[in-house]
């Protein structure tokens, strides 16, 4: 243990001086390690954190949560699509949430959704395109808001049809400076009247639709289809599972539950869709699998470069200390010490370029992070893989200069 202890720690010195010593031939020829270090961990830390944000998004839609609308999500928009069929299936309405609260025994909660563009003023400051949301008390239950300043909307508000509504915080911005001054104001929106009774905590930017919580005003629905074409808005019918019950059990259960609320005939297809968010999940899976493969051929292209540059050092290596090697055989060193030797003087070189390239990674994603507002981040994990391939390479690449040291004659190497 003390001897591969002592081995590790003079080859390591012997890579850091072979560094120094040659700076120009060594960057050179760790050039292709670094780069090929780069390519991998760049597009691997980009692709996991694009995929982290927005399984993130989608999960926010409502996990375990089923949209009972008259469209189809992902059915597509071509040639083929069969848009006449879903248009003149009916809208999702109210009286069908309490139906379903009351007949599916694996549903937790039910809410009913509408939504529109709004115009929300105050002050002479007016913002158009703003998202307009109208939802039932259990929304909150099945979509948790957190606010950042004032309340919550309450079970009284819901109930009374109150003219009271929560807005994101981009809109509190742009409407009154600060946040904190939004609340208990009065804001006009499509020329009615609301008390602002809270601001949501800042959501961030989403890759893919998701709620758009930022740029929203959530007012009760019992007060919203004041404002709100309810046939346009796409109304929809939202349903949590209990715990522990699988989204796929509640779509089996929705699927009979709607059939019968709808009076359909076992001959007649369904006149609703069940949307479960889960399948959106799964469907992005083997994109994101082609991605990695794509990153990984690039990076393994500049890895072979920089395996023949380290390749090429060690043999310069082997041959600048031949005599060094014939003295140390000729008082007792063995093979599997001289090769071990610089197999890990081998591994270090490849490291020390490798991290370089991490550092590469590291930087690029602060500089993302700052200029897009696009959270990249370099997970451990990964971090972990790139040690790996360098230890992995630099065995690959040491391996034939190695063994031609070990096999060296001690007398020959010392005459040399």
């Amino acid at each position: 243990m003390r001897q591969l202890f002592e081995i590790t720690v003079n080859s390591f010195l012997m890579a850091l001086q072979e560094l120094w010593k040659n700076k120009l031939r060594t960057f050179l020829s760790l050039f292709g390690v670094t780069i090929g270090v780069f390519c991998i961990i760049s597009v691997l830390a980009t692709v996991n954190s694009l995929e982290t944000n927005i399984q993130s998004t989608i999960q926010k839609l409502g996990s375990n949560t089923i949209y009972v609308s008259k469209w189809e999500w992902g059915a597509g928009g071509g040639s083929d699509f069969p848009y006449w069929k879903y248009a003149k299936r009916p809208h999702a309405n109210i009286s069908e949430m309490a139906q379903v609260k009351s007949r599916a025994t694996s549903a937790q909660y039910a809410a009913f959704f509408i939504s529109a563009n709004i115009t929300a003023e105050y002050a002479g400051n007016v913002l158009s395109n703003v998202n307009g949301y109208g939802i039932t008390e259990e929304y909150l239950q099945i979509q948790p808001l957190d606010v950042a300043h004032g309340r919550q909307l309450t079970g009284i508000e819901f109930t009374n049809a109150r003219a009271s509504a929560i807005i994101g915080n981009e809109i509190a911005e742009n409407l009154f400076g600060n946040p904190r001054f939004a609340v208990g104001k009065q804001i006009t929106v499509n020329g009615k009247k609301i008390i602002v009774t809270g601001v949501i905590k800042k959501q961030g930017s989403q890759l893919i639709g998701g709620w758009q919580f930022d740029k929203t005003v959530i007012m009760p629905y019992s007060f919203a289809r004041t404002l709100i074409d309810e046939k346009r808005s796409g109304p929809l019918l939202m349903v949590k599972g209990n715990t522990g019950v699988s989204s796929k059990v509640l779509k089996d259960e929705l699927t009979g539950v709607m059939r019968s609320i709808r009076k359909l005939k076992p001959t007649e297809e369904n006149n609703f869709s069940l949307n479960d968010i889960n399948d959106f999940s799964a469907a992005l899976a083997p994109a994101f699998a082609s991605i990695n493969i794509g990153g990984w051929a690039i990076g393994i292209l500049a890895f072979i470069v920089g395996i023949f540059g380290v390749a090429n050092i060690m043999f310069v290596t082997v041959k600048e200390r031949t005599a060094q090697i014939g003295l140390k055989k000729a008082i007792g060193a063995k093979n599997r010490v001289i090769m071990a030797e610089f197999l890990l003087e081998s591994a270090f070189l490849c490291i020390i370029g490798g991290l370089i390239g991490l550092l590469l990674v590291y930087a690029l994603t602060k500089v993302v992070t700052a200029v897009f507002d696009f959270p990249l981040f370099l997970s451990v994990p990964i971090m972990m893989l790139a040690l790996c391939i360098c230890i992995g390479a630099g065995v690959l690449a040491g391996i034939i200069p190695a063994r031609r040291a070990s096999k060296l004659n001690p007398v020959v190497a010392i005459r040399s």
